[in-house]
């Protein structure tokens, strides 16, 4: 028997799916994931505040498999799960629909103005003109990160007549120099040292006043307050911001005044009752993969951090 100490709130989900030679241990909180890490093999110990997740981590010697929901890994001790010879599975491309989804409708949103319909609907007021006339149809994006989430936010926007053009790791920084060119600038990638800082006052100067930034992938990519003085002089036309540092963003911070800023809180990878069960199936299709010997779905490169 492996033993595996996993979430108590995915059991519905997943204790249905394991294989018989995986002998589960079921955590509820944050102390009984601490409490239980020392006997995992076979370890999956999200939360959201992440103090105990890296206890259990450090507490867990025996672990061979660490797997996680998150897309983002950031926050893991990649370098210590590599010394350990840890796998590490994550959740890439579980919410990416859900994501892309949302990016494609703040676009929208932001097009038309959908909150000056809204605003003016609290006020019992009946438009007389539309509040935002562009059209994404014939509209350039520049989609910065090609992994499921901006693969599927590519496979959208076209739909929708936008043209798009596509940056992945590989490719360099050429887009830089092109920033002027793109109505719409999406970032998907990863967090990593060589994402962090890459959108700061230089890039935000490159772009078109008619240029909107939206970043659904991690705040620290972006220059927060280049970003917060640009949209301030309206140097850009509008942010549409996922995440923001600190998260929650506190009350009074400037980007909440900002009428071009447009705070989505962090709600677009909340997990949905398809990704969860896309989750169970994924992590017991792994199982049987950790089993054989075969190599995982959704495996980590620990030296690249995605």
């Amino acid at each position: 028997m492996t033993l595996a100490v996993l979430p108590g709130r995915m059991r519905a989900l997943v204790e249905p799916l394991l294989p018989g030679w995986v002998e589960p241990r079921w955590w509820n909180s944050p102390e009984e994931l601490v409490a239980l890490a020392p006997q995992a093999e076979i370890g999956w110990f999200d939360l959201h505040e992440k103090a105990a997740p890296l206890a259990a981590i450090g507490a867990a010697r025996g672990l061979r498999w660490l797997n996680t929901a998150y897309a983002g890994v950031d926050w893991m001790p990649l370098a210590d799960l590599e010394r350990r010879g840890v796998a590490l599975t994550c959740g890439k491309g579980l919410t990416a629909t859900s994501v892309a989804e949302f990016a494609v409708m703040t676009m929208l949103a932001v097009a038309k103005n959908y909150p000056g319909v809204v605003r003016a609907q609290d006020r019992g007021e009946w438009l007389e003109h539309a509040p935002g006339t562009r059209e994404l149809a014939g509209s350039k994006a520049l989609i910065l990160g090609q992994g499921a989430i901006g693969q599927a936010i590519d496979r959208m926007l076209q739909g929708f007549g936008v043209e798009t053009e596509t940056v992945r790791r590989k490719d360099g920084r050429a887009w830089q120099a092109r920033l002027g060119e793109f109505d719409w600038i999406v970032l998907a990638l990863p967090g990593t040292p060589e994402t962090r800082g890459l959108m700061g006052a230089a890039e935000l100067a490159a772009m078109k006043r008619e240029t909107v930034l939206i970043n659904f992938a991690r705040a620290d990519i972006i220059d927060q307050d280049a970003l917060a003085a640009a949209l301030d002089e309206k140097r850009i036309a509008a942010a549409v911001l996922d995440v923001t540092d600190p998260e929650p963003l506190p009350p009074g911070h400037p980007l909440w005044s900002l009428p071009n800023a447009h705070i989505t809180m962090h709600l677009s990878g909340i997990p949905t009752p398809a990704s969860l069960q896309r989750a169970a199936e994924r992590f017991a299709r792994n199982c049987e993969r950790f089993r054989k010997g075969e190599p995982l779905e959704a495996l980590v490169d620990l030296n690249r951090g995605y």
